[in-house]
Order: C-alpha cells, then sequence, then structure tokens
C-alpha cells in the first residue's frame, strides 16, 4: 500500500505541473506538513467560538523546529502538541500570531527529522494555476486542485485579506494545510471553507488559502518579539456580516469595546466618522484608518427606525486575549 500511494503521488504531480516534477521526491515533500493539537481552557476568551480541543495542520518552516500554521488553531492554548510523519508526539511553543494575517508561528521541543518546506511566491500563482492541497498524512491526505480566483476576502472577526487564494475542489482538512506550488513550494496556508460566486458558475464551495507573502516581512518579528513591528490596528470587538452593501453587527464580543459602547446584534452601521459604509471591507478599511489601536471610533448605526451616535473606544485585540505559556 505504501508503494501505491508513493506511485499514485507521482503520477498527481506529473499530471499537474510536468515529468520534471517526479524528481522532487513527492514524499519527502509532504513530511513536512504536521499535526497541529491545541487544549484551550473553557474561561479563554475565544473558546465558545473556537472550543478547547482544536486540531488541523502545520508546514515546518525551518531546521530549528519552526512550525507555521493557523493560527486560530492555537489562539489562547494552554498546551500544543504536534505529530510528525514518524506518529511520534512532542510539545509545541507558541512563538507568534499575527491578526493581520491570520499567521500562527510554533516551534517544537526539539528540531523534527524533516526537510523544511521552501517557502515560494504566492504573487506568482493565478486563476487557472495547478496546485497541491496537502495536510497531514502524507499521500492519502493529499490533492490536486486549481486556483479558481484571486480576490479580496473580508470576514465576519474584523479580518481582511486584500488578495486572498481560493481553490477547488475544496479539500476537508483545510486548516493550516500546505498549498504547494509547481516547484514544490509553500504558497499559502489553508484558512476555510467557503463558497465564492464565479460568474456562470455562481456559488462554488472553496478553500480560501492566506498567501505566504504576507509571511514574509514578518516573520523575523514574530520569531522575536512574538508579534509584526506594525502598529495595532483599532478593535472593535464585534462580528459583521454584509447583505446587500449593508453591514450588520451579528454579535459583540463579551466585555470588548463594542459590547462596553452597546452597540447590539442586527444594528446597521451607516458610517465611520461620518464617511457611509459601504460594504464590510469598506468598514474595516474606514475604522482603521483613523488610527492605532485605542483610538475613539464614531458610528453611526440604525436600530430599529431609530438613528444613534455611538463612540466606540477601541482597543488591541491582543491584548484583550488571554495568552498564556504554553508547555
Amino acid at each position: 500500500m505504501k508503494h501505491g500511494f508513493r506511485v499514485c503521488l507521482c503520477i498527481l504531480f506529473i499530471l499537474l505541473h510536468g515529468p520534471a516534477a517526479a524528481q522532487q521526491a513527492p514524499e519527502d515533500l509532504l513530511r513536512a506538513v504536521v499535526n497541529v493539537r491545541a487544549l484551550v481552557p473553557a474561561s479563554a476568551r475565544t473558546a465558545s467560538i473556537l472550543g478547547t480541543e482544536r486540531e488541523g495542520n502545520g508546514v515546518v518552516i525551518d531546521a530549528n523546529g519552526h512550525v507555521l500554521t493557523i493560527g486560530y488553531l492555537t489562539l489562547e492554548a494552554e498546551r500544543i502538541e504536534i505529530t510528525g510523519p514518524d506518529e511520534r508526539k512532542m510539545n509545541a511553543s507558541l512563538v507568534g500570531y499575527d491578526h493581520s494575517s491570520g499567521f500562527g508561528l510554533l516551534r517544537t521541543a526539539r528540531p523534527l527529522n524533516v526537510t523544511p518546506m521552501t517557502l515560494g511566491r504566492s504573487a506568482e500563482i493565478g486563476s487557472g494555476d495547478p496546485v497541491l492541497v496537502a495536510s497531514f498524512g502524507g499521500a492519502r491526505a493529499t490533492q490536486g486542485a486549481r486556483v479558481v480566483i484571486r480576490r479580496e476576502f473580508a470576514g465576519s472577526w474584523e479580518y481582511l485579506l486584500e488578495d486572498a487564494i481560493f481553490t477547488v475542489p475544496p479539500h476537508a482538512e483545510f486548516g493550516g494545510a500546505a498549498l504547494i506550488d509547481r516547484d514544490g513550494r509553500l504558497v499559502g496556508l489553508g484558512s476555510l471553507l467557503t463558497p465564492i460566486e464565479v460568474p456562470g458558475l455562481g456559488a462554488v464551495p472553496c478553500n480560501m488559502f492566506v498567501p505566504i507573502d504576507l509571511l514574509k516581512p514578518i516573520l523575523s518579528d514574530l520569531m522575536a518579539t512574538g508579534r509584526s513591528k506594525a502598529q495595532p490596528r483599532p478593535w472593535l470587538g464585534l462580528s459583521s456580516e454584509e447583505a446587500y452593501g449593508r453591514v450588520f453587527v451579528l454579535r459583540t464580543t463579551a466585555g470588548g469595546p463594542s459590547d462596553a459602547a452597546g452597540l447590539q446584534p442586527w444594528d446597521i452601521i451607516l458610517t465611520v466618522a461620518k464617511n457611509p459604509v459601504t460594504g464590510l471591507a469598506d468598514f474595516y478599511r474606514k475604522v482603521w484608518a483613523l488610527g492605532r489601536a485605542g483610538t475613539a471610533i464614531p458610528l453611526t448605526v440604525l436600530r430599529g427606525i431609530q438613528i444613534r451616535e455611538i463612540t466606540v473606544q477601541s482597543s488591541d485585540r491582543d491584548a484583550f486575549l488571554q495568552h498564556r505559556p504554553v508547555q
């Protein structure tokens, strides 16, 4: 069976990338994809939404045991465990997290006996390009895919990517999965399963990947201090959704800035600092343009049939989370 998986994987590489790809030792490449398991206390701020037991994937990116993963897997974790290709488990520590990109960086207790995956250039990946999507488990957990579109992505949790990568068909184990280009390089990290409107096709289920180019400017900062040097953006502590160009409040984070200011579910956000809001991405950009974390954010909202002026005293999201050392 092991030989059969090797043959199938080599054929997959050849079909997607050409005969030269088989020389890249695909099984060795996939050994860099590991399992990430995190235990989070019930008292954590993110426990009610993301759960207390989280599991996904990570990618070994250097010889010192650094593992790149999607950050929501390990937010507020009190214990992180990595399983490598030999099925051996070891503890890992949380090195850093970047809210803007969503990347999380871990370090294993000792280096893993694998060849790190080389970082590619996600800017070179475009619609129609063939890729591999790999989660932990080698060939049996890897599938061929194609980039269906590159486009902006606005998440309900005050998150915005300018040029996210969307692929089809969707891969079930997408969290922290590796997006690999035709040269065997890491060009993205799996984040979501989401429908995307494609002209002529309608809503198509896709995986959304965070482009690896977002990691390069901040990697040294994450290793040194645990976060990017960039000034923290104003965080409002709310989840929002866009419909027909309007931005609705879905919920506020208990104890967060919007909760304290009195925003309520189903409030419609009309303006930021008197500037009309035309969508979710536009809302975030207008908030972030007002300054760094701690800036007062004046909002005009429609609640029922009443228009209200509410000022939210923003904060630093990182300071709100219950960070703790992990063993």
